[in-house]
């Protein structure tokens, strides 16, 4: 069986990254084209913040399971649990660097009401966005499963042990 790698620092901070720049980009694109650039409403904030909530209380639940209890998953609830950390990582991670890249924009415009909108539901989207993403790898690594053979020996046979 393949072992499933962790979301690496280095995936995240490329979405993070290309997300600030499409954010960034998104309004001076919407001007070009003669249409008036859109203002962010409360609702993507509460959208991202309940995504956390849910993936923290997901997270914090399989991590009792495992962990604490020491209770078994499924392995087709693992998987889907698995996917679902790593899909709304990737998610989390684009969206907070969009919203963030569209505050940005607008930081020098923080005199209108307008750009003062623009600023404070985007970069509260941001911030959800990324509460959002940690919450996501928290739910990651609580699906390590413990004391399994590939983590405490390397794949090795134990000396002494009895083989299974």
């Amino acid at each position: 069986m393949n072992k499933s790698r962790r979301t690496s620092a280095l995936v995240i901070t490329s979405l993070v990254g290309i997300g600030l720049v499409v954010g960034r980009l998104i309004p001076e694109l919407i001007l070009r084209a003669d249409r008036s650039v859109p203002v962010v409403s409360w609702g993507p904030a509460v959208m991202l913040l309940l995504g956390a909530i849910v993936l923290g209380g997901l997270a914090w639940n399989t991590w009792q399971s495992l962990h604490k209890k020491n209770l078994r998953m499924t392995s087709d609830h693992g998987v889907t649990m698995l996917a679902l950390a790593k899909a709304s990582s990737a998610v989390a991670a684009l969206f907070a660097g969009a919203y963030g890249g569209y505050a940005i924009a607008y930081l020098d415009s923080l005199d209108s009401p307008l750009g003062e909108d623009r600023v404070f539901h985007s970069g509260a989207a941001a911030i959800a966005g990324l509460l959002m993403l940690v919450a996501a790898l928290v739910l990651e690594r609580s699906l390590r499963i413990p004391g399994g053979d590939d983590e405490s020996d390397g794949g090795k046979a134990v000396p002494g042990a009895t083989p299974a």
